[in-house]
């Protein structure tokens, strides 16, 4: 469903990404894991047409979408929730979730629809849904961000280091909603620090570190891989 192959990236004269390549099947939950800097980041910013890479392509559905707006690459089916939420603190849920849908055609349609699977995942969002999001927990928010991005009926889901800042307890839910999501048959590449957490939600992952892709293996044996063990995991 999504191949980066050969990426190559920087920010002005500092380069970030080294030759990378990964792939994401069709109803695949994907990890890439690595620590801070290692251009996890910038890979998210060049699939979504953010910043143009020096070299290499990306493809979904065997579509090259290397250097598109980013518009027109969430009107494909892939959706993003950002590190950051990137939420409208004022506006209410109601009014975040519909801005998930409204820019999105067949999604637009659908709507009642997308709101129906948005409340079975979360349903405390259902509660909540004429309550401002800057009023909500962390943990709230990020459930927002997630719905939104669902509101588009995306095939591909792409988050971007979900855990970040979220208690335990809360990331722990979170990542069993996810599973869920992708039971459903939405693929998902999950970019995350938390690698121990990462690995109960996705089948198989890449590890990046420095820009460039050092491991790639299924989830169970990146888990036992003595490298993982020991820089991500504390054992």
């Amino acid at each position: 469903m999504l191949r980066i192959d050969g990426l190559s990236a920087a920010y002005g004269r500092i380069k970030v990404l080294w030759d990378l390549s990964l792939n994401v099947g069709s109803g695949e939950a994907v990890g890439l894991f690595g620590p801070n800097g290692a251009g996890k980041t910038t890979l998210v910013n060049c699939v979504f047409g953010f910043l143009k890479p020096i070299s290499g392509k990306v493809f979904f559905q065997d579509k090259d979408i290397t250097g598109m707006e980013p518009h027109e690459i969430v009107k494909l089916g892939i959706a993003l929730v950002p590190q950051e939420r990137e939420l409208f603190p004022n506006m209410t849920v109601e009014e975040n979730l519909r801005a998930g849908a409204n820019y999105v055609p067949h999604a637009r349609e659908r709507m009642p629809e997308a709101f129906d699977l948005v409340f079975t995942l979360f349903p405390i969002l259902k509660e909540r849904l004429k309550q401002k999001v800057g009023t909500m927990s962390g943990g709230q928010q990020r459930m927002v961000a997630v719905a939104r991005a669902l509101m588009s009926f995306p095939k591909l889901l792409i988050l971007d280091e979900p855990s970040v800042g979220l208690q335990p307890s809360i990331v722990s839910e979170l990542f069993s909603k996810l599973k869920e999501i992708n039971n459903q048959g939405v693929s998902i590449l999950l970019i995350e620090q938390n690698v121990k957490q990462g690995l109960k939600v996705v089948e198989r992952g890449y590890v990046i570190e420095n820009g460039r892709i050092v491991l790639e293996d299924s989830s169970t044996n990146l888990m036992n891989n003595d490298h993982i063990k020991k820089a991500y995991l504390g054992l």
